[in-house]
């Protein structure tokens, strides 16, 4: 019973424990390096584990929160440390919990200054990020929801390329204007209902015009965040300029903040605006997907083309939620999932030739299938999986969200099922021009293909994509529950709403 009681807090702060354990290690500048890499690397492994524990135990036919704790923070103002997780939230924590060690591997022999500071952040951002999906009080999921800010902020601006204090700061000052709106839209939620508590929020939803303002103010923080189109700009440069491991953690977990937030708060809390908005919603989803779209056909940068295309996939995500159908929110949620492993894969394999070339130019390269055969086979996987090909987890979620959108609007539903085209261009044409591109340059005929570290980080995310394409029943049957209660809950709010308004 101990472990049910504290699990959740312990995959929380686990990290922290390590981060004291790095600060304790002395030595020169080697010694130090070398030991704080293990120590990161050993406590995001156990956490991983643990986290394992968290799904073996996990009852997939409740919809209820479970591992719940519950602790009076301040008692005044009615806010308290409260943890629990659902079908909803319990695939992001294990996301999370996967993917930093996958990040620690990854930049094992890649970063060489401040090697202690770079695994610090690491772990310091995977204690915000677990928190945030497990936080069930909002006043502690803000905290956790902005903390990641900072670790993230000091990553692209420390480790970055040339242009990282300019992308550092952009990434900051878009992600933290959102937020500002965020916080006085949260307190006064919480003076007009008397509570920070999110189960009981999402059980009364806001009544009145109120509501309106109220979902204005949290769609801002999560808009930014997703990100959405016309807040995108961003990302690109975000991306572009942090080292791998924090592209991955981006793409992999940051950006689905933005839709855990819209199914947490948007849909339970504020449903007669999500009603009102989703029209508004829709179409700036379809023009997500296909604006960003066209623009990765353009792209001359391999980590600029698959940040747009990670606009593009959040377009359908936004575009499945905000429908309120069962389909539509669990191809949203089974889309950020896929999205998570592949995008991560894909800027992992950035990261391979990168390494080897120190360029991120497609035209650089060119019949790369030749002298990195295993490279080429696992960049293939990972591009059909991007495109949503049948027998990838990249089919499933677009499958269903587009099944959601057809449910309430043909049209939009028309105009977004052209983005799967679309993707399928952007991402053939990246694959062509790498690896069928004529003849090969001399120093990128020199490289070598995929070395043991290497394939310890891409063949299991590799195997996931496949694995969740040909059997998502695993991850459908423990998110249906909390979702059929989250469609409900959304109802019941549309009924009273119209009841009190008519």
């Amino acid at each position: 019973m101990m472990i049910d009681f504290s699990i959740l807090s312990i995959l929380t702060f686990l990290p922290l424990l390590g981060v004291l354990f790095i600060l304790l290690v002395r030595g020169n500048d080697e010694l130090v390096a070398l030991n704080s890499k293990r120590v990161a690397l050993y406590t995001s492994l156990f956490n991983f584990a643990l986290s394992l524990v968290l799904l073996v135990r996990f009852d997939p036919a409740q919809a209820d929160f479970q591992f719940v704790e519950k602790h009076t923070w301040f008692s005044a103002f009615d806010i308290a440390y409260h943890m629990g997780v659902d079908g909803i939230s319990l695939f992001f924590i294990l996301l999370s919990t996967f993917l930093v060690p996958v990040c620690i591997i990854a930049s094992w022999n890649s970063i060489k200054t401040r090697v202690r500071e770079y695994m610090i952040a690491f772990l310091v951002l995977e204690t915000f990020m677990i928190g945030t999906f497990c936080a069930l009080d909002a006043v502690l999921f803000y905290i956790f929801f902005e903390g990641v800010l900072i670790p993230m902020f000091i990553i692209i601006g420390v480790w970055g390329g040339a242009r990282r204090v300019y992308s550092a700061y952009k990434f900051f000052l878009y992600t933290l204007l959102g937020s500002v709106l965020m916080l006085v839209g949260l307190l006064v939620l919480m003076f007009q209902t008397g509570t920070s508590d999110i189960p009981t929020l999402m059980q009364n939803p806001v009544v009145g015009t109120l509501q309106m303002w109220l979902f204005v103010a949290f769609f801002a923080s999560f808009a930014v965040k997703m990100p959405m189109w016309p807040v995108h700009t961003w990302l690109p440069d975000a991306h572009v300029e942090a080292p791998t491991a924090g592209s991955v953690i981006l793409a992999g977990v940051l950006l689905k903040m933005g839709g855990y937030g819209f199914l947490r708060f948007s849909l339970p809390m504020f449903p007669l605006a999500t009603e009102f908005f989703a029209p508004v919603i829709f179409w700036l989803s379809v023009i997500a997907i296909i604006y960003t779209s066209l623009v990765a056909l353009r792209q001359s940068d391999m980590k600029k083309l698959i940040a747009y295309s990670s606009v593009a996939h959040m377009g359908f995500v936004t575009l499945g939620i905000f429908t309120a159908t069962t389909q539509g929110i669990e191809g949203g949620i089974f889309q950020m999932i896929s999205h998570g492993i592949i995008s991560a894969a894909l800027f992992l394999c950035v990261g391979v030739v990168y390494d080897r070339l120190h360029t991120r130019e497609i035209a650089r390269y060119g019949g790369l299938v030749k002298n990195m055969p295993k490279y080429a086979t696992v960049f293939m996987i990972l591009m059909l999986g991007s495109v949503g090909l049948p027998g990838t987890s990249g089919f499933v979620g677009e499958f269903l969200t587009l099944m959601g959108a057809f449910q309430v609007d043909t049209v939009v539903a028309v105009f977004a099922t052209t983005g799967v085209v679309l993707g399928a261009a952007y991402m053939l044409m990246l694959y062509r021009r790498m690896f069928f591109g004529g003849k090969l340059p001399k120093d990128a005929e020199a490289m070598k293909d995929l070395n043991a570290r290497e394939h310890l980080v891409l063949v299991p995310l590799v195997l996931m994509v496949l694995w969740l394409g040909i059997a998502p029943g695993f991850v459908m049957e423990r998110v249906a529950p909390s979702v059929e209660k989250l469609i409900g809950q959304y109802e019941a709010g549309l009924m009273a709403g119209g009841k009190k308004n008519g």
